[in-house]
């Protein structure tokens, strides 16, 4: 399992180290799967992404996202059945998309779900909204919490300073679906078709990747190439499985 942010790239910024990590895998015919917090595209759209501004080769079903995890988290918890069941989202296309394919209904008055991700349009009135609903009742659900982003200017707000804003203003803690929960790991495991002993995760964030390896019980390679340093690391109380400087030191 590898994150991306941080891990495989740096917003548009190449590592080159990654390419060539995920191109060893794919020469010994190792399975993986890109397990990212992002929730603002489609696995199709993260597959273009990585083949056009950093030319590695994936298929759609070898990308796995909050998006998809949450979808299928709320589809489970209404026995596959969303039929008069409404959300409201704070978010990209990616999870918007995600959301409607399970047949859930948009609504912003009083919908049974507030799902909030990562959106680089938000506004106040979208906060409001949100807001308003988990006051009615609505279940209030976040993707991920990623406050920050690595990219090619830094360290950029994430989801986890989205939802954030509204944890503030309900007083109410988000149900969080994607790493550090062991819910995407399980589900990303059921999707690969392999059990914990058998993989690894890899990422640059001890507080996503690294805990969520640790949560799910299963073994953790932590590459220092985005968030998280090894003066930061090393005060950890749990220690990752693996640390490498960049994935040209981790063999295949």
């Amino acid at each position: 399992m590898i994150d991306l942010d941080g891990t495989v790239y740096r917003g548009r910024e190449r590592i080159p180290e990654a390419k060539a990590f995920i191109e060893r895998l794919q020469a010994k015919h190792l399975p993986f799967l890109f397990l990212t917090n992002n929730t603002t595209k489609s696995p199709e759209a993260v597959c273009k992404n990585l083949a056009e501004n950093h030319d590695i080769h994936a298929l759609p079903e070898q990308v796995y996202t909050p998006s998809l995890a949450t979808a299928a988290w709320i589809l489970e918890q209404n026995h596959g059945d969303v039929s008069g069941k409404s959300v409201y989202v704070i978010g990209e296309l990616g999870l918007k998309q995600a959301l409607l394919d399970t047949g859930l209904r948009f609504n912003e008055f009083d919908p049974d779900y507030v799902v909030v991700g990562l959106d680089y349009d938000v506004t106040y009135h979208k906060f409001e909204l949100a807001t308003l609903a988990i006051q009615r009742g609505a279940m209030f659900i976040g993707t991920n919490a990623d406050t920050n982003l690595p990219n090619e200017r830094g360290h950029v707000p994430g989801a986890g300073s989205v939802i954030a804003l509204v944890e503030r203003s309900t007083q109410r803690r988000a149900f969080y679906i994607g790493k550090p929960e062991a819910i995407i790991m399980e589900q990303g495991l059921a999707r690969m078709g392999l059990a914990k002993k058998d993989v690894v995760m890899v990422g640059d964030n001890y507080h996503t990747d690294i805990a969520a390896g640790i949560n799910a019980g299963i073994d953790q390679l932590l590459v220092y190439t985005g968030i998280s340093t090894r003066e930061q690391v090393a005060a950890e109380a749990i220690q990752p499985t693996h640390e490498v400087a960049s994935l040209a030191d981790w063999e295949v």
